[in-house]
């Protein structure tokens, strides 16, 4: 899939172990409780789908996620700090969307911290809504949890 951003053309190509430096280095500079670099080999090794988005040779997100029985779950989407604010999240949710339609899934499903309220907008935007609530699902400081709520899209 190819699209124009702000005139730029971009791509997505399969995520490898040979692009983990650089999806570590994003990880690392995106969140304060990064996926380990074993969590990428993991989901790359078991044919997940995993695709990073690219402009050129810059790397600007990527995501991951896992095919179920009618149903795909979104488990890591990441913008490239640099590069946030200019439609990427939508890109790639639409071309998760449209894989996911492919895989004959009915349903999307993601979680997402409480407290990521740009990220909540953005998916109520894509059309997910809240279905549920996970209890102190996510690490954070001074070793408290975080909440997730659990979003869905129907396909």
């Amino acid at each position: 899939m190819k699209q124009t951003n702000s005139q730029i053309e971009v791509r997505f190509e399969s995520l490898t172990l040979d692009d983990l430096d650089a999806v570590m280095r994003i990880e690392r500079l995106a969140y304060a409780y990064p996926w380990s670099r074993a969590v990428f080999e993991d989901t790359v090794v078991a044919g997940y789908q995993a695709q990073r988005l690219l402009a050129g040779t810059t790397l600007l997100g990527y995501f991951v996620a896992m095919k179920g029985v009618e149903e795909v779950h979104l488990l890591n989407i990441t913008v490239a700090p640099a590069h946030q604010y200019r439609g990427w999240a939508k890109v790639m949710l639409e071309a998760l969307s449209l894989w996911a339609r492919g895989q004959a899934a009915k349903t999307l499903w993601l979680e997402v911290r409480v407290s990521n309220t740009r990220a909540l907008r953005i998916y109520k935007a894509q059309g997910f809504v809240q279905v549920g609530r996970r209890a102190k699902y996510y690490q954070s400081g001074h070793g408290q949890r975080e909440d997730a709520i659990v979003m869905s899209l129907t396909l």
